[in-house]
């Protein structure tokens, strides 16, 4: 049997659905996508606010779990736009700078909330 963890945390906005933020299993955290939502539930305005936010809630998640955007190794980045790239590429070098994951970005139609941007990952839990 493979150890299996729920995680949530009020740190970040709780599942809108039948979902958990994130599930810890065998030293790996899978966190679900982060829309960009404050705990008001709250977008903010423009690409580069919403990638900030959901990075936020990422880390958030991420934290609860044992983990740190250090310990990401896959990240998928959801954008409605691709001409958004550059500027969701900018603020996502800030948090990822000297620990680069493999990662994968994808244009869609269309996101939960009519969001610019949506976040997911994988990370190694960290040993204490």
């Amino acid at each position: 049997m493979h150890a299996r963890t729920i995680i949530r945390t009020a740190q970040a906005p709780a599942a809108a659905g039948p979902y958990s933020q994130a599930i810890s299993a065998n030293g790996l955290v899978f966190v679900a996508g982060q829309l960009p939502l404050d705990l008001d539930g709250n977008v903010p305005d423009g690409v580069e606010a919403q990638t900030r936010q959901s990075l936020a809630n990422v880390g958030a998640v991420l934290a609860a779990a044992g983990a740190s955007a250090a310990s990401v190794v896959k990240t998928t980045v959801f954008l409605k736009n691709m001409n958004d790239f550059a500027a969701m590429n900018a603020i996502y070098a800030e948090t990822f700078a000297d620990a680069l994951p493999a990662r994968s970005t994808i244009e869609v139609a269309r996101l939960p909330r009519d969001v610019l941007v949506e976040i997911e990952c994988i990370a190694l839990v960290e040993q204490a």
